[in-house]
């Protein structure tokens, strides 16, 4: 395996090689890999290197996950040390070498997407985001995190209702791994090829679905923000409480969005409905959402009325009073109607 690795180091002269550990892969590595190679140019032609042979990984232009050092200026980004502790900023997960990759590399990562310079606030923004909607989980996944508190949850007497293992990016990357019983080669050169082909096809998979949320925090949710914000500020127009929020043109991505500005707002109270149409055309029909808890609760602050709920269009329109009632979803976070002026009046009654 060693004389692999050494063989592409000799035969690759003056190319950059990133170097990481053979055997066993995870999410965290893969991800750490492809963000260098993707996304920064001085990596983008960098040859792989998996080994753990000091000297060949002392030959390689930046080491991740191997080699039991965290030094930013000599391009070494492990986490396995006793001594290591470092976390992303305001937050309390230890870092994996995805976190410690994306933590250095990440804002340029973005600034080059954005075409903005990497200290602008656009770029912080979406910096801070795609680590807690992304890289944190993977972090906590290498470092053995709960996502809750073990013995909190004991104390309560809560238990899991299924398992959930195998829907995880890590539990993807892992079944890229070879199995226990999977035939291999006796040539230890062709062996390690064969092991580097799944670790690219992981580190390719995990990537995509980085691209994703780095497609989506850019275009989508970055610009959703000025959206959300004006509409926050015209609340009053259609309930004096501000307890209703209108999307004029069309939907955009407003949760995120909404609980920064009220947080950024205690006084203004909170916001229950949030109305927008289906489609930007003006024959649109409109829907009226019921604002959850939290971004990833099921749990509305104020679901639309239990007697409306699992009704639809004639039907729904002599139970709730409101003409053009199209339904109301049986668990009553979101409804329908064929107007504005409709979905309106369904927001400020169900307000009652």
């Amino acid at each position: 395996m060693a004389e692999n690795a050494a063989k592409r180091l000799k035969t690759d002269s003056g190319v950059v090689a990133i170097g990481t550990h053979n055997g066993h892969f995870h999410a965290d590595e893969a991800l750490a890999v492809y963000m260098l190679r993707k996304h920064i140019p001085t990596y983008a032609n960098a040859k792989l290197v998996r080994t753990r042979d000091p000297k060949l990984l002392d030959e390689c232009g930046i080491v991740v996950d191997v080699g039991g050092e965290y030094e930013p200026a000599r391009h070494r980004y492990d986490h396995h040390q006793r001594t290591f502790s470092t976390t992303f900023p305001e937050r309390a997960t230890k870092l994996s070498s995805a976190g410690l990759v994306y933590m250095h590399f990440g804002k340029q990562i973005i600034a080059r997407r954005l075409s903005q310079p990497e200290e602008s606030e656009q770029v912080g923004l979406v910096w801070k985001k795609i680590y807690l909607s992304f890289v944190e989980a993977l972090d906590a996944h290498d470092n053995g995190i709960n996502a809750y508190d073990a013995a909190g949850l004991a104390a309560a007497g809560l238990e899991k209702k299924f398992s959930d293992g195998g829907f995880t990016l890590g539990a993807m990357v892992g079944r890229l791994n070879p199995n226990w019983n999977d035939p291999i080669s006796e040539d230890p050169v062709a062996a390690q090829e064969a092991e580097d082909k799944r670790f690219e096809l992981a580190s390719q998979r995990i990537g995509e679905e980085f691209d994703r949320d780095l497609d989506y925090f850019t275009s989508a949710w970055l610009p959703a923000r000025e959206v959300v914000a004006e509409a926050f500020s015209a609340r009053s127009e259609y309930d004096a409480g501000g307890r209703i929020m209108v999307l004029k043109k069309q939907s955009a991505p407003w949760k995120d969005h909404l609980y920064t500005l009220e947080e950024q707002n205690p006084e203004a109270g909170k916001v229950l409905y949030v109305l927008y149409p289906e489609k930007p055309t003006p024959d649109a029909k409109w829907r009226v959402q019921c604002v959850p808890v939290t971004k990833d609760s099921f749990q509305s602050r104020k679901p639309l009325p239990e007697a409306w709920r699992g009704f639809r269009d004639e039907e729904l329109d002599g139970i709730s009073g409101v003409p053009g009632s199209v339904f109301v979803h049986a668990a009553g976070f979101i409804g329908g109607n064929k107007t504005f002026e409709g979905a309106l009046a369904m927001a400020q009654k169900a307000l009652l």
